[in-house]
């Protein structure tokens, strides 16, 4: 039986612009963060880290990301001497990439406390429009006639043109056809999106690391510059840069941490992930593969869930992910939102962070920021956008573009202690 992993350290850092600061400051910080988080006497305890990052290259570096980046530490003796650093990539899946890389590394009885990195730099001062590009490359760049085509035919079975634009990231364009197809099979309106939109952006407001924290109403996210139809500017993430990371730990290791730190500990009940494919309009996405899958694992079901964080690089995918997550009917996700359901007092609080939409997405780091807001949450230490008596929370994290679904999709599940 493979010995527990519990959470014992998490950090993100403020998601924003950051010119001044580099890969490397943004790696200490997360780091350094986790590690005070954690109480940890001696960061050397470390044995191995696991590095996500997806854009590097667009800085020059294309390889070897993450040991470059944690140069200084080691030299400083903040890391140990000769411990791993290993590079992970899944698109903006990849945050969960590597925590599930340290969290399998304990399993496996390789190592007994490890540490996850997720760093991105989305923002370039000097050539603000340069980044979009690089989100295409997460779709097949061998063969891009594969999913261009898919996309241009569900446009004209929709009746609205698939037409990228040179001016946005053409994932958004994606996602407005994935938006428009769901409003067409299930009646999904635009106040519905809008309203799953404003409670992010409100929630965000909440929260002292979003990248917007302003809140919004409805109607205010409705009148917003439409980027792709049906998606206003509101209701799609924005560019910046950030760095989050989380410290793992055997459930052996634990016993031996004092109770100050065993009293915040965070137990990883599951990671699971799922691939994609080409499905049909119909057909049920990876995520529900990966969560059945995280479920089982777990020994849980959707009913037990106290908060989720879903990646909501547009409004829509919240709408579409918490059916994917069984938390309601498939066509019923418009509806949910717009109840209340999935405010932070309602069925499930999803989001509570404020989102991709308003906490910021630096694909890289954000299935990690996801980590570090659950188990603040499942702590009671997330001040004043706290889930009351959350003891059960989840993350859902994809990344890729293939067809109508990502590449990849991380479940991670988390239990408080009590």
């Amino acid at each position: 039986m493979p010995d527990s992993v519990y959470v014992i350290g998490a950090h993100c850092t403020p998601f924003q612009r950051w010119p001044e600061k580099g890969f490397k400051e943004l790696t200490r910080d997360a780091y350094l963060g986790a590690v005070q988080d954690a109480q940890l006497a001696d960061p050397q305890a470390i044995e191995a880290a696991w590095f996500g990052n997806c854009v590097m290259h667009y800085w020059g570096q294309p390889m070897v990301r993450g040991n470059v980046s944690f140069i200084p530490l080691v030299r400083e003796g903040l890391f140990r001497d000769r411990a791993p650093v290993m590079n992970v990539e899944g698109a903006c899946a990849t945050g969960t990439l590597a925590l599930a890389g340290a969290y399998r590394e304990i399993q496996a009885g390789e190592a007994d406390i490890t540490v996850a990195v997720g760093v991105e730099k989305l923002f370039d001062p000097q050539n603000p429009a340069g980044m979009l590009p690089e989100f295409g490359k997460g779709a097949d760049q061998l063969d891009p006639h594969e999913w261009l085509d898919h996309y241009k035919a569900l446009g004209e079975r929709l009746g609205q043109p698939f037409s990228p634009e040179p001016n946005r990231s053409i994932a958004m364009d994606t996602y407005a056809m994935q938006a428009r197809l769901h409003m067409s099979l299930h009646g999904t309106t635009r106040e519905q999106i809008a309203a799953a939109c404003a409670k992010s952006h409100t929630n965000g407001s909440l929260n002292p690391l979003a990248q917007y924290r302003f809140p919004m109403t409805v109607q205010q996210v409705l009148d917003d510059r439409m980027v792709a139809d049906p998606l206003t500017r509101s209701m799609c993430a924005p560019l910046g840069d950030g760095a989050a990371a989380a410290i793992l730990c055997s459930e052996r290791y634990l016993q031996g941490l004092p109770a100050r730190v065993r009293e915040r500990a965070i137990r990883i009940r599951a990671i699971s992930f799922s691939g994609g494919k080409y499905r049909a309009d119909s057909e049920p996405g990876l995520s529900r593969a990966a969560a059945d899958k995280a479920y089982r694992t777990a020994g849980l079901g959707p009913q037990d869930i106290d908060l989720a964080e879903v990646h909501d690089a547009t409004s829509f995918c919240e709408i579409y992910q918490s059916e994917m997550l069984r938390f309601c009917e498939i066509g019923q996700g418009g509806a949910f939102a717009a109840s209340g359901a999935s405010d932070l007092d309602g069925k499930v609080a999803i989001n509570a962070s404020g989102g991709l939409v308003s906490k910021g997405h630096p694909i890289g780091a954000t299935g990690l920021s996801m980590c570090s807001e659950i188990v603040s949450q499942l702590r009671g230490e997330a001040g004043p956008r706290q889930v009351k008596n959350a003891r059960i929370g989840m993350q859902q994290n994809g990344g890729g573009i293939v067809g109508l679904e990502e590449f990849l999709c991380g479940i991670a599940i988390y239990e408080g202690r009590t």
